[in-house]
C-alpha cells in the first residue's frame, strides 16, 4: 500500500491517535502493559545480579538497565520497521505501540490515589495533611516529564526505539535509583542515565507549567519566578524544574522534610491537587504544541520533511 503521508505526517499522526487512545481509554491493565513487562524484565534482573560486592552491584545494574533497553529498543525498532511496510495503516501500529509507553490519563488519576513510598520515594504514615498533599502535587508536576513530554520527545527525535529506550531507563530508575543499601551501587547506572536522558525534556516540562499556569487561571508569574529561584534546591538536576514551577504556579510550598522546600508560601491542602491536575493538563496540551512545532521545523531545517 502506497505511502499519502509524509515521514513528518506519519509521525504527526501517529502522535495524535496514540495520546486520542491514551485519553479515551487510559493504560491497559497490567497483564497487557508493555510497561509492566519491562517491568518484570527488570525485577527479575535484580534478582538474578543484585548482590556481592560494590563493583559486582554497578556492573549488574549497568547490565540490567542496559540489556532491557536494548531489547526494548530493538523491539521498537521492529515494529517501525513492520509500521513503514503497511503503508497508510503504518501510523496506526506506530499509534497503537506507542500509547502505552505514555500516560496522559493516567497522571490525573495518580493524583487522585493515596500516595505510597513508590510513588514519592518516602513513607507516608507519619505526614500530616499538608505533606502529603505537597507529595501528592510533587509527583504530578515531575511526572508530567516522565509520563508525557520525555516520551514524545524522544519518539519524535527517535521514533519508538528512542520512546522505548526511555521508559525502560525511566522505569528502572523509579524501581532501583535509590541512595539505599545495595541499591546506592546497583540502582547507578538507571539513576545517571535517566538524569541525563530527562535534562531538556524536564525544562521543557517546567517552561510548559508556566504556560499551563496561565491557561488554567493559576499564576505565571509566581510559576517563573519560584523556577528560577528554587530550581536547584532538589537533589535530583531535574525534578526541580516541574515541581518549583508547580510550586509558583499555586502559591504554595512543596516540601520534603529535611530535603528541600520550594516556593514561598503555606503547604497545600487537599483542595490544591486539583488545581494541580488543572495546571498539568494545560501544560501537557502546551507542550506538545511546542515539541510538535520545534520537531517540524528540526525536520524542515534538517530535510527530512519529505
Amino acid at each position: 500500500m502506497p505511502h499519502v503521508l509524509s515521514p513528518a505526517g506519519e509521525t504527526l499522526v501517529a502522535l495524535l491517535v496514540a495520546l486520542a487512545i491514551d485519553l479515551a481509554f487510559g493504560d491497559p491493565s497490567n497483564r497487557y502493559h508493555p510497561v509492566a513487562w519491562i517491568g518484570r524484565l527488570l525485577a527479575a534482573g535484580t534478582r538474578w545480579l543484585c548482590r556481592g560486592s560494590p563493583a559486582a552491584l554497578l556492573s549488574g545494574g549497568a547490565v540490567v538497565t542496559i540489556g532491557v533497553a536494548a531489547l526494548a529498543g530493538g523491539t521498537g525498532a521492529l515494529v517501525s520497521a513492520l509500521a513503514a511496510r503497511l503503508g497508510a495503516g503504518g501510523p496506526l501500529l506506530e499509534a497503537l505501540a506507542l500509547t502505552s509507553l505514555l500516560s496522559f490519563r493516567g497522571l490525573a488519576g495518580a493524583a487522585r490515589r493515596a500516595v505510597g513510598y513508590h510513588l514519592v520515594s518516602r513513607p507516608t504514615a507519619g505526614l500530616d495533611e499538608g505533606h502529603v498533599a505537597s507529595a501528592t502535587i510533587e509527583s504530578v508536576a515531575e511526572n508530567l516529564t516522565d509520563s508525557v513530554v520525555a516520551p514524545v520527545c524522544f519518539f519524535l527525535a527517535g521514533g519508538l526505539a528512542g520512546a522505548a529506550v526511555y521508559r525502560v531507563i525511566n522505569t528502572a530508575d523509579s524501581m532501583f535509583g535509590y541512595r539505599t543499601g545495595p541499591l546506592e551501587y546497583f540502582g547507578k547506572t538507571a539513576a545517571r542515565v535517566d538524569d541525563l536522558l530527562s535534562f531538556f525534556p524536564a525544562r521543557i516540562a517546567g517552561l510548559s507549567l508556566v504556560a499551563g499556569a496561565a491557561l488554567a487561571g493559576e499564576s505565571a508569574r509566581g510559576a517563573l519566578a519560584t523556577l528560577r529561584r528554587d530550581r536547584c534546591r532538589t537533589e535530583s538536576p531535574n525534578a526541580g524544574w516541574t515541581m518549583a514551577a508547580m510550586a509558583g504556579a499555586l502559591g504554595v510550598a512543596l516540601e520534603k522534610p529535611t530535603h528541600y522546600r520550594l516556593g514561598a508560601g503555606a503547604l497545600p491542602t487537599v483542595s490544591d491537587i486539583e488545581r494541580s491536575v488543572r495546571v498539568l493538563r494545560a501544560a501537557a496540551a502546551a507542550s506538545l504544541v511546542l515539541m510538535v512545532a520545534a520537531s517540524l521545523v528540526g525536520r524542515k531545517l534538517l530535510g527530512l520533511s519529505s
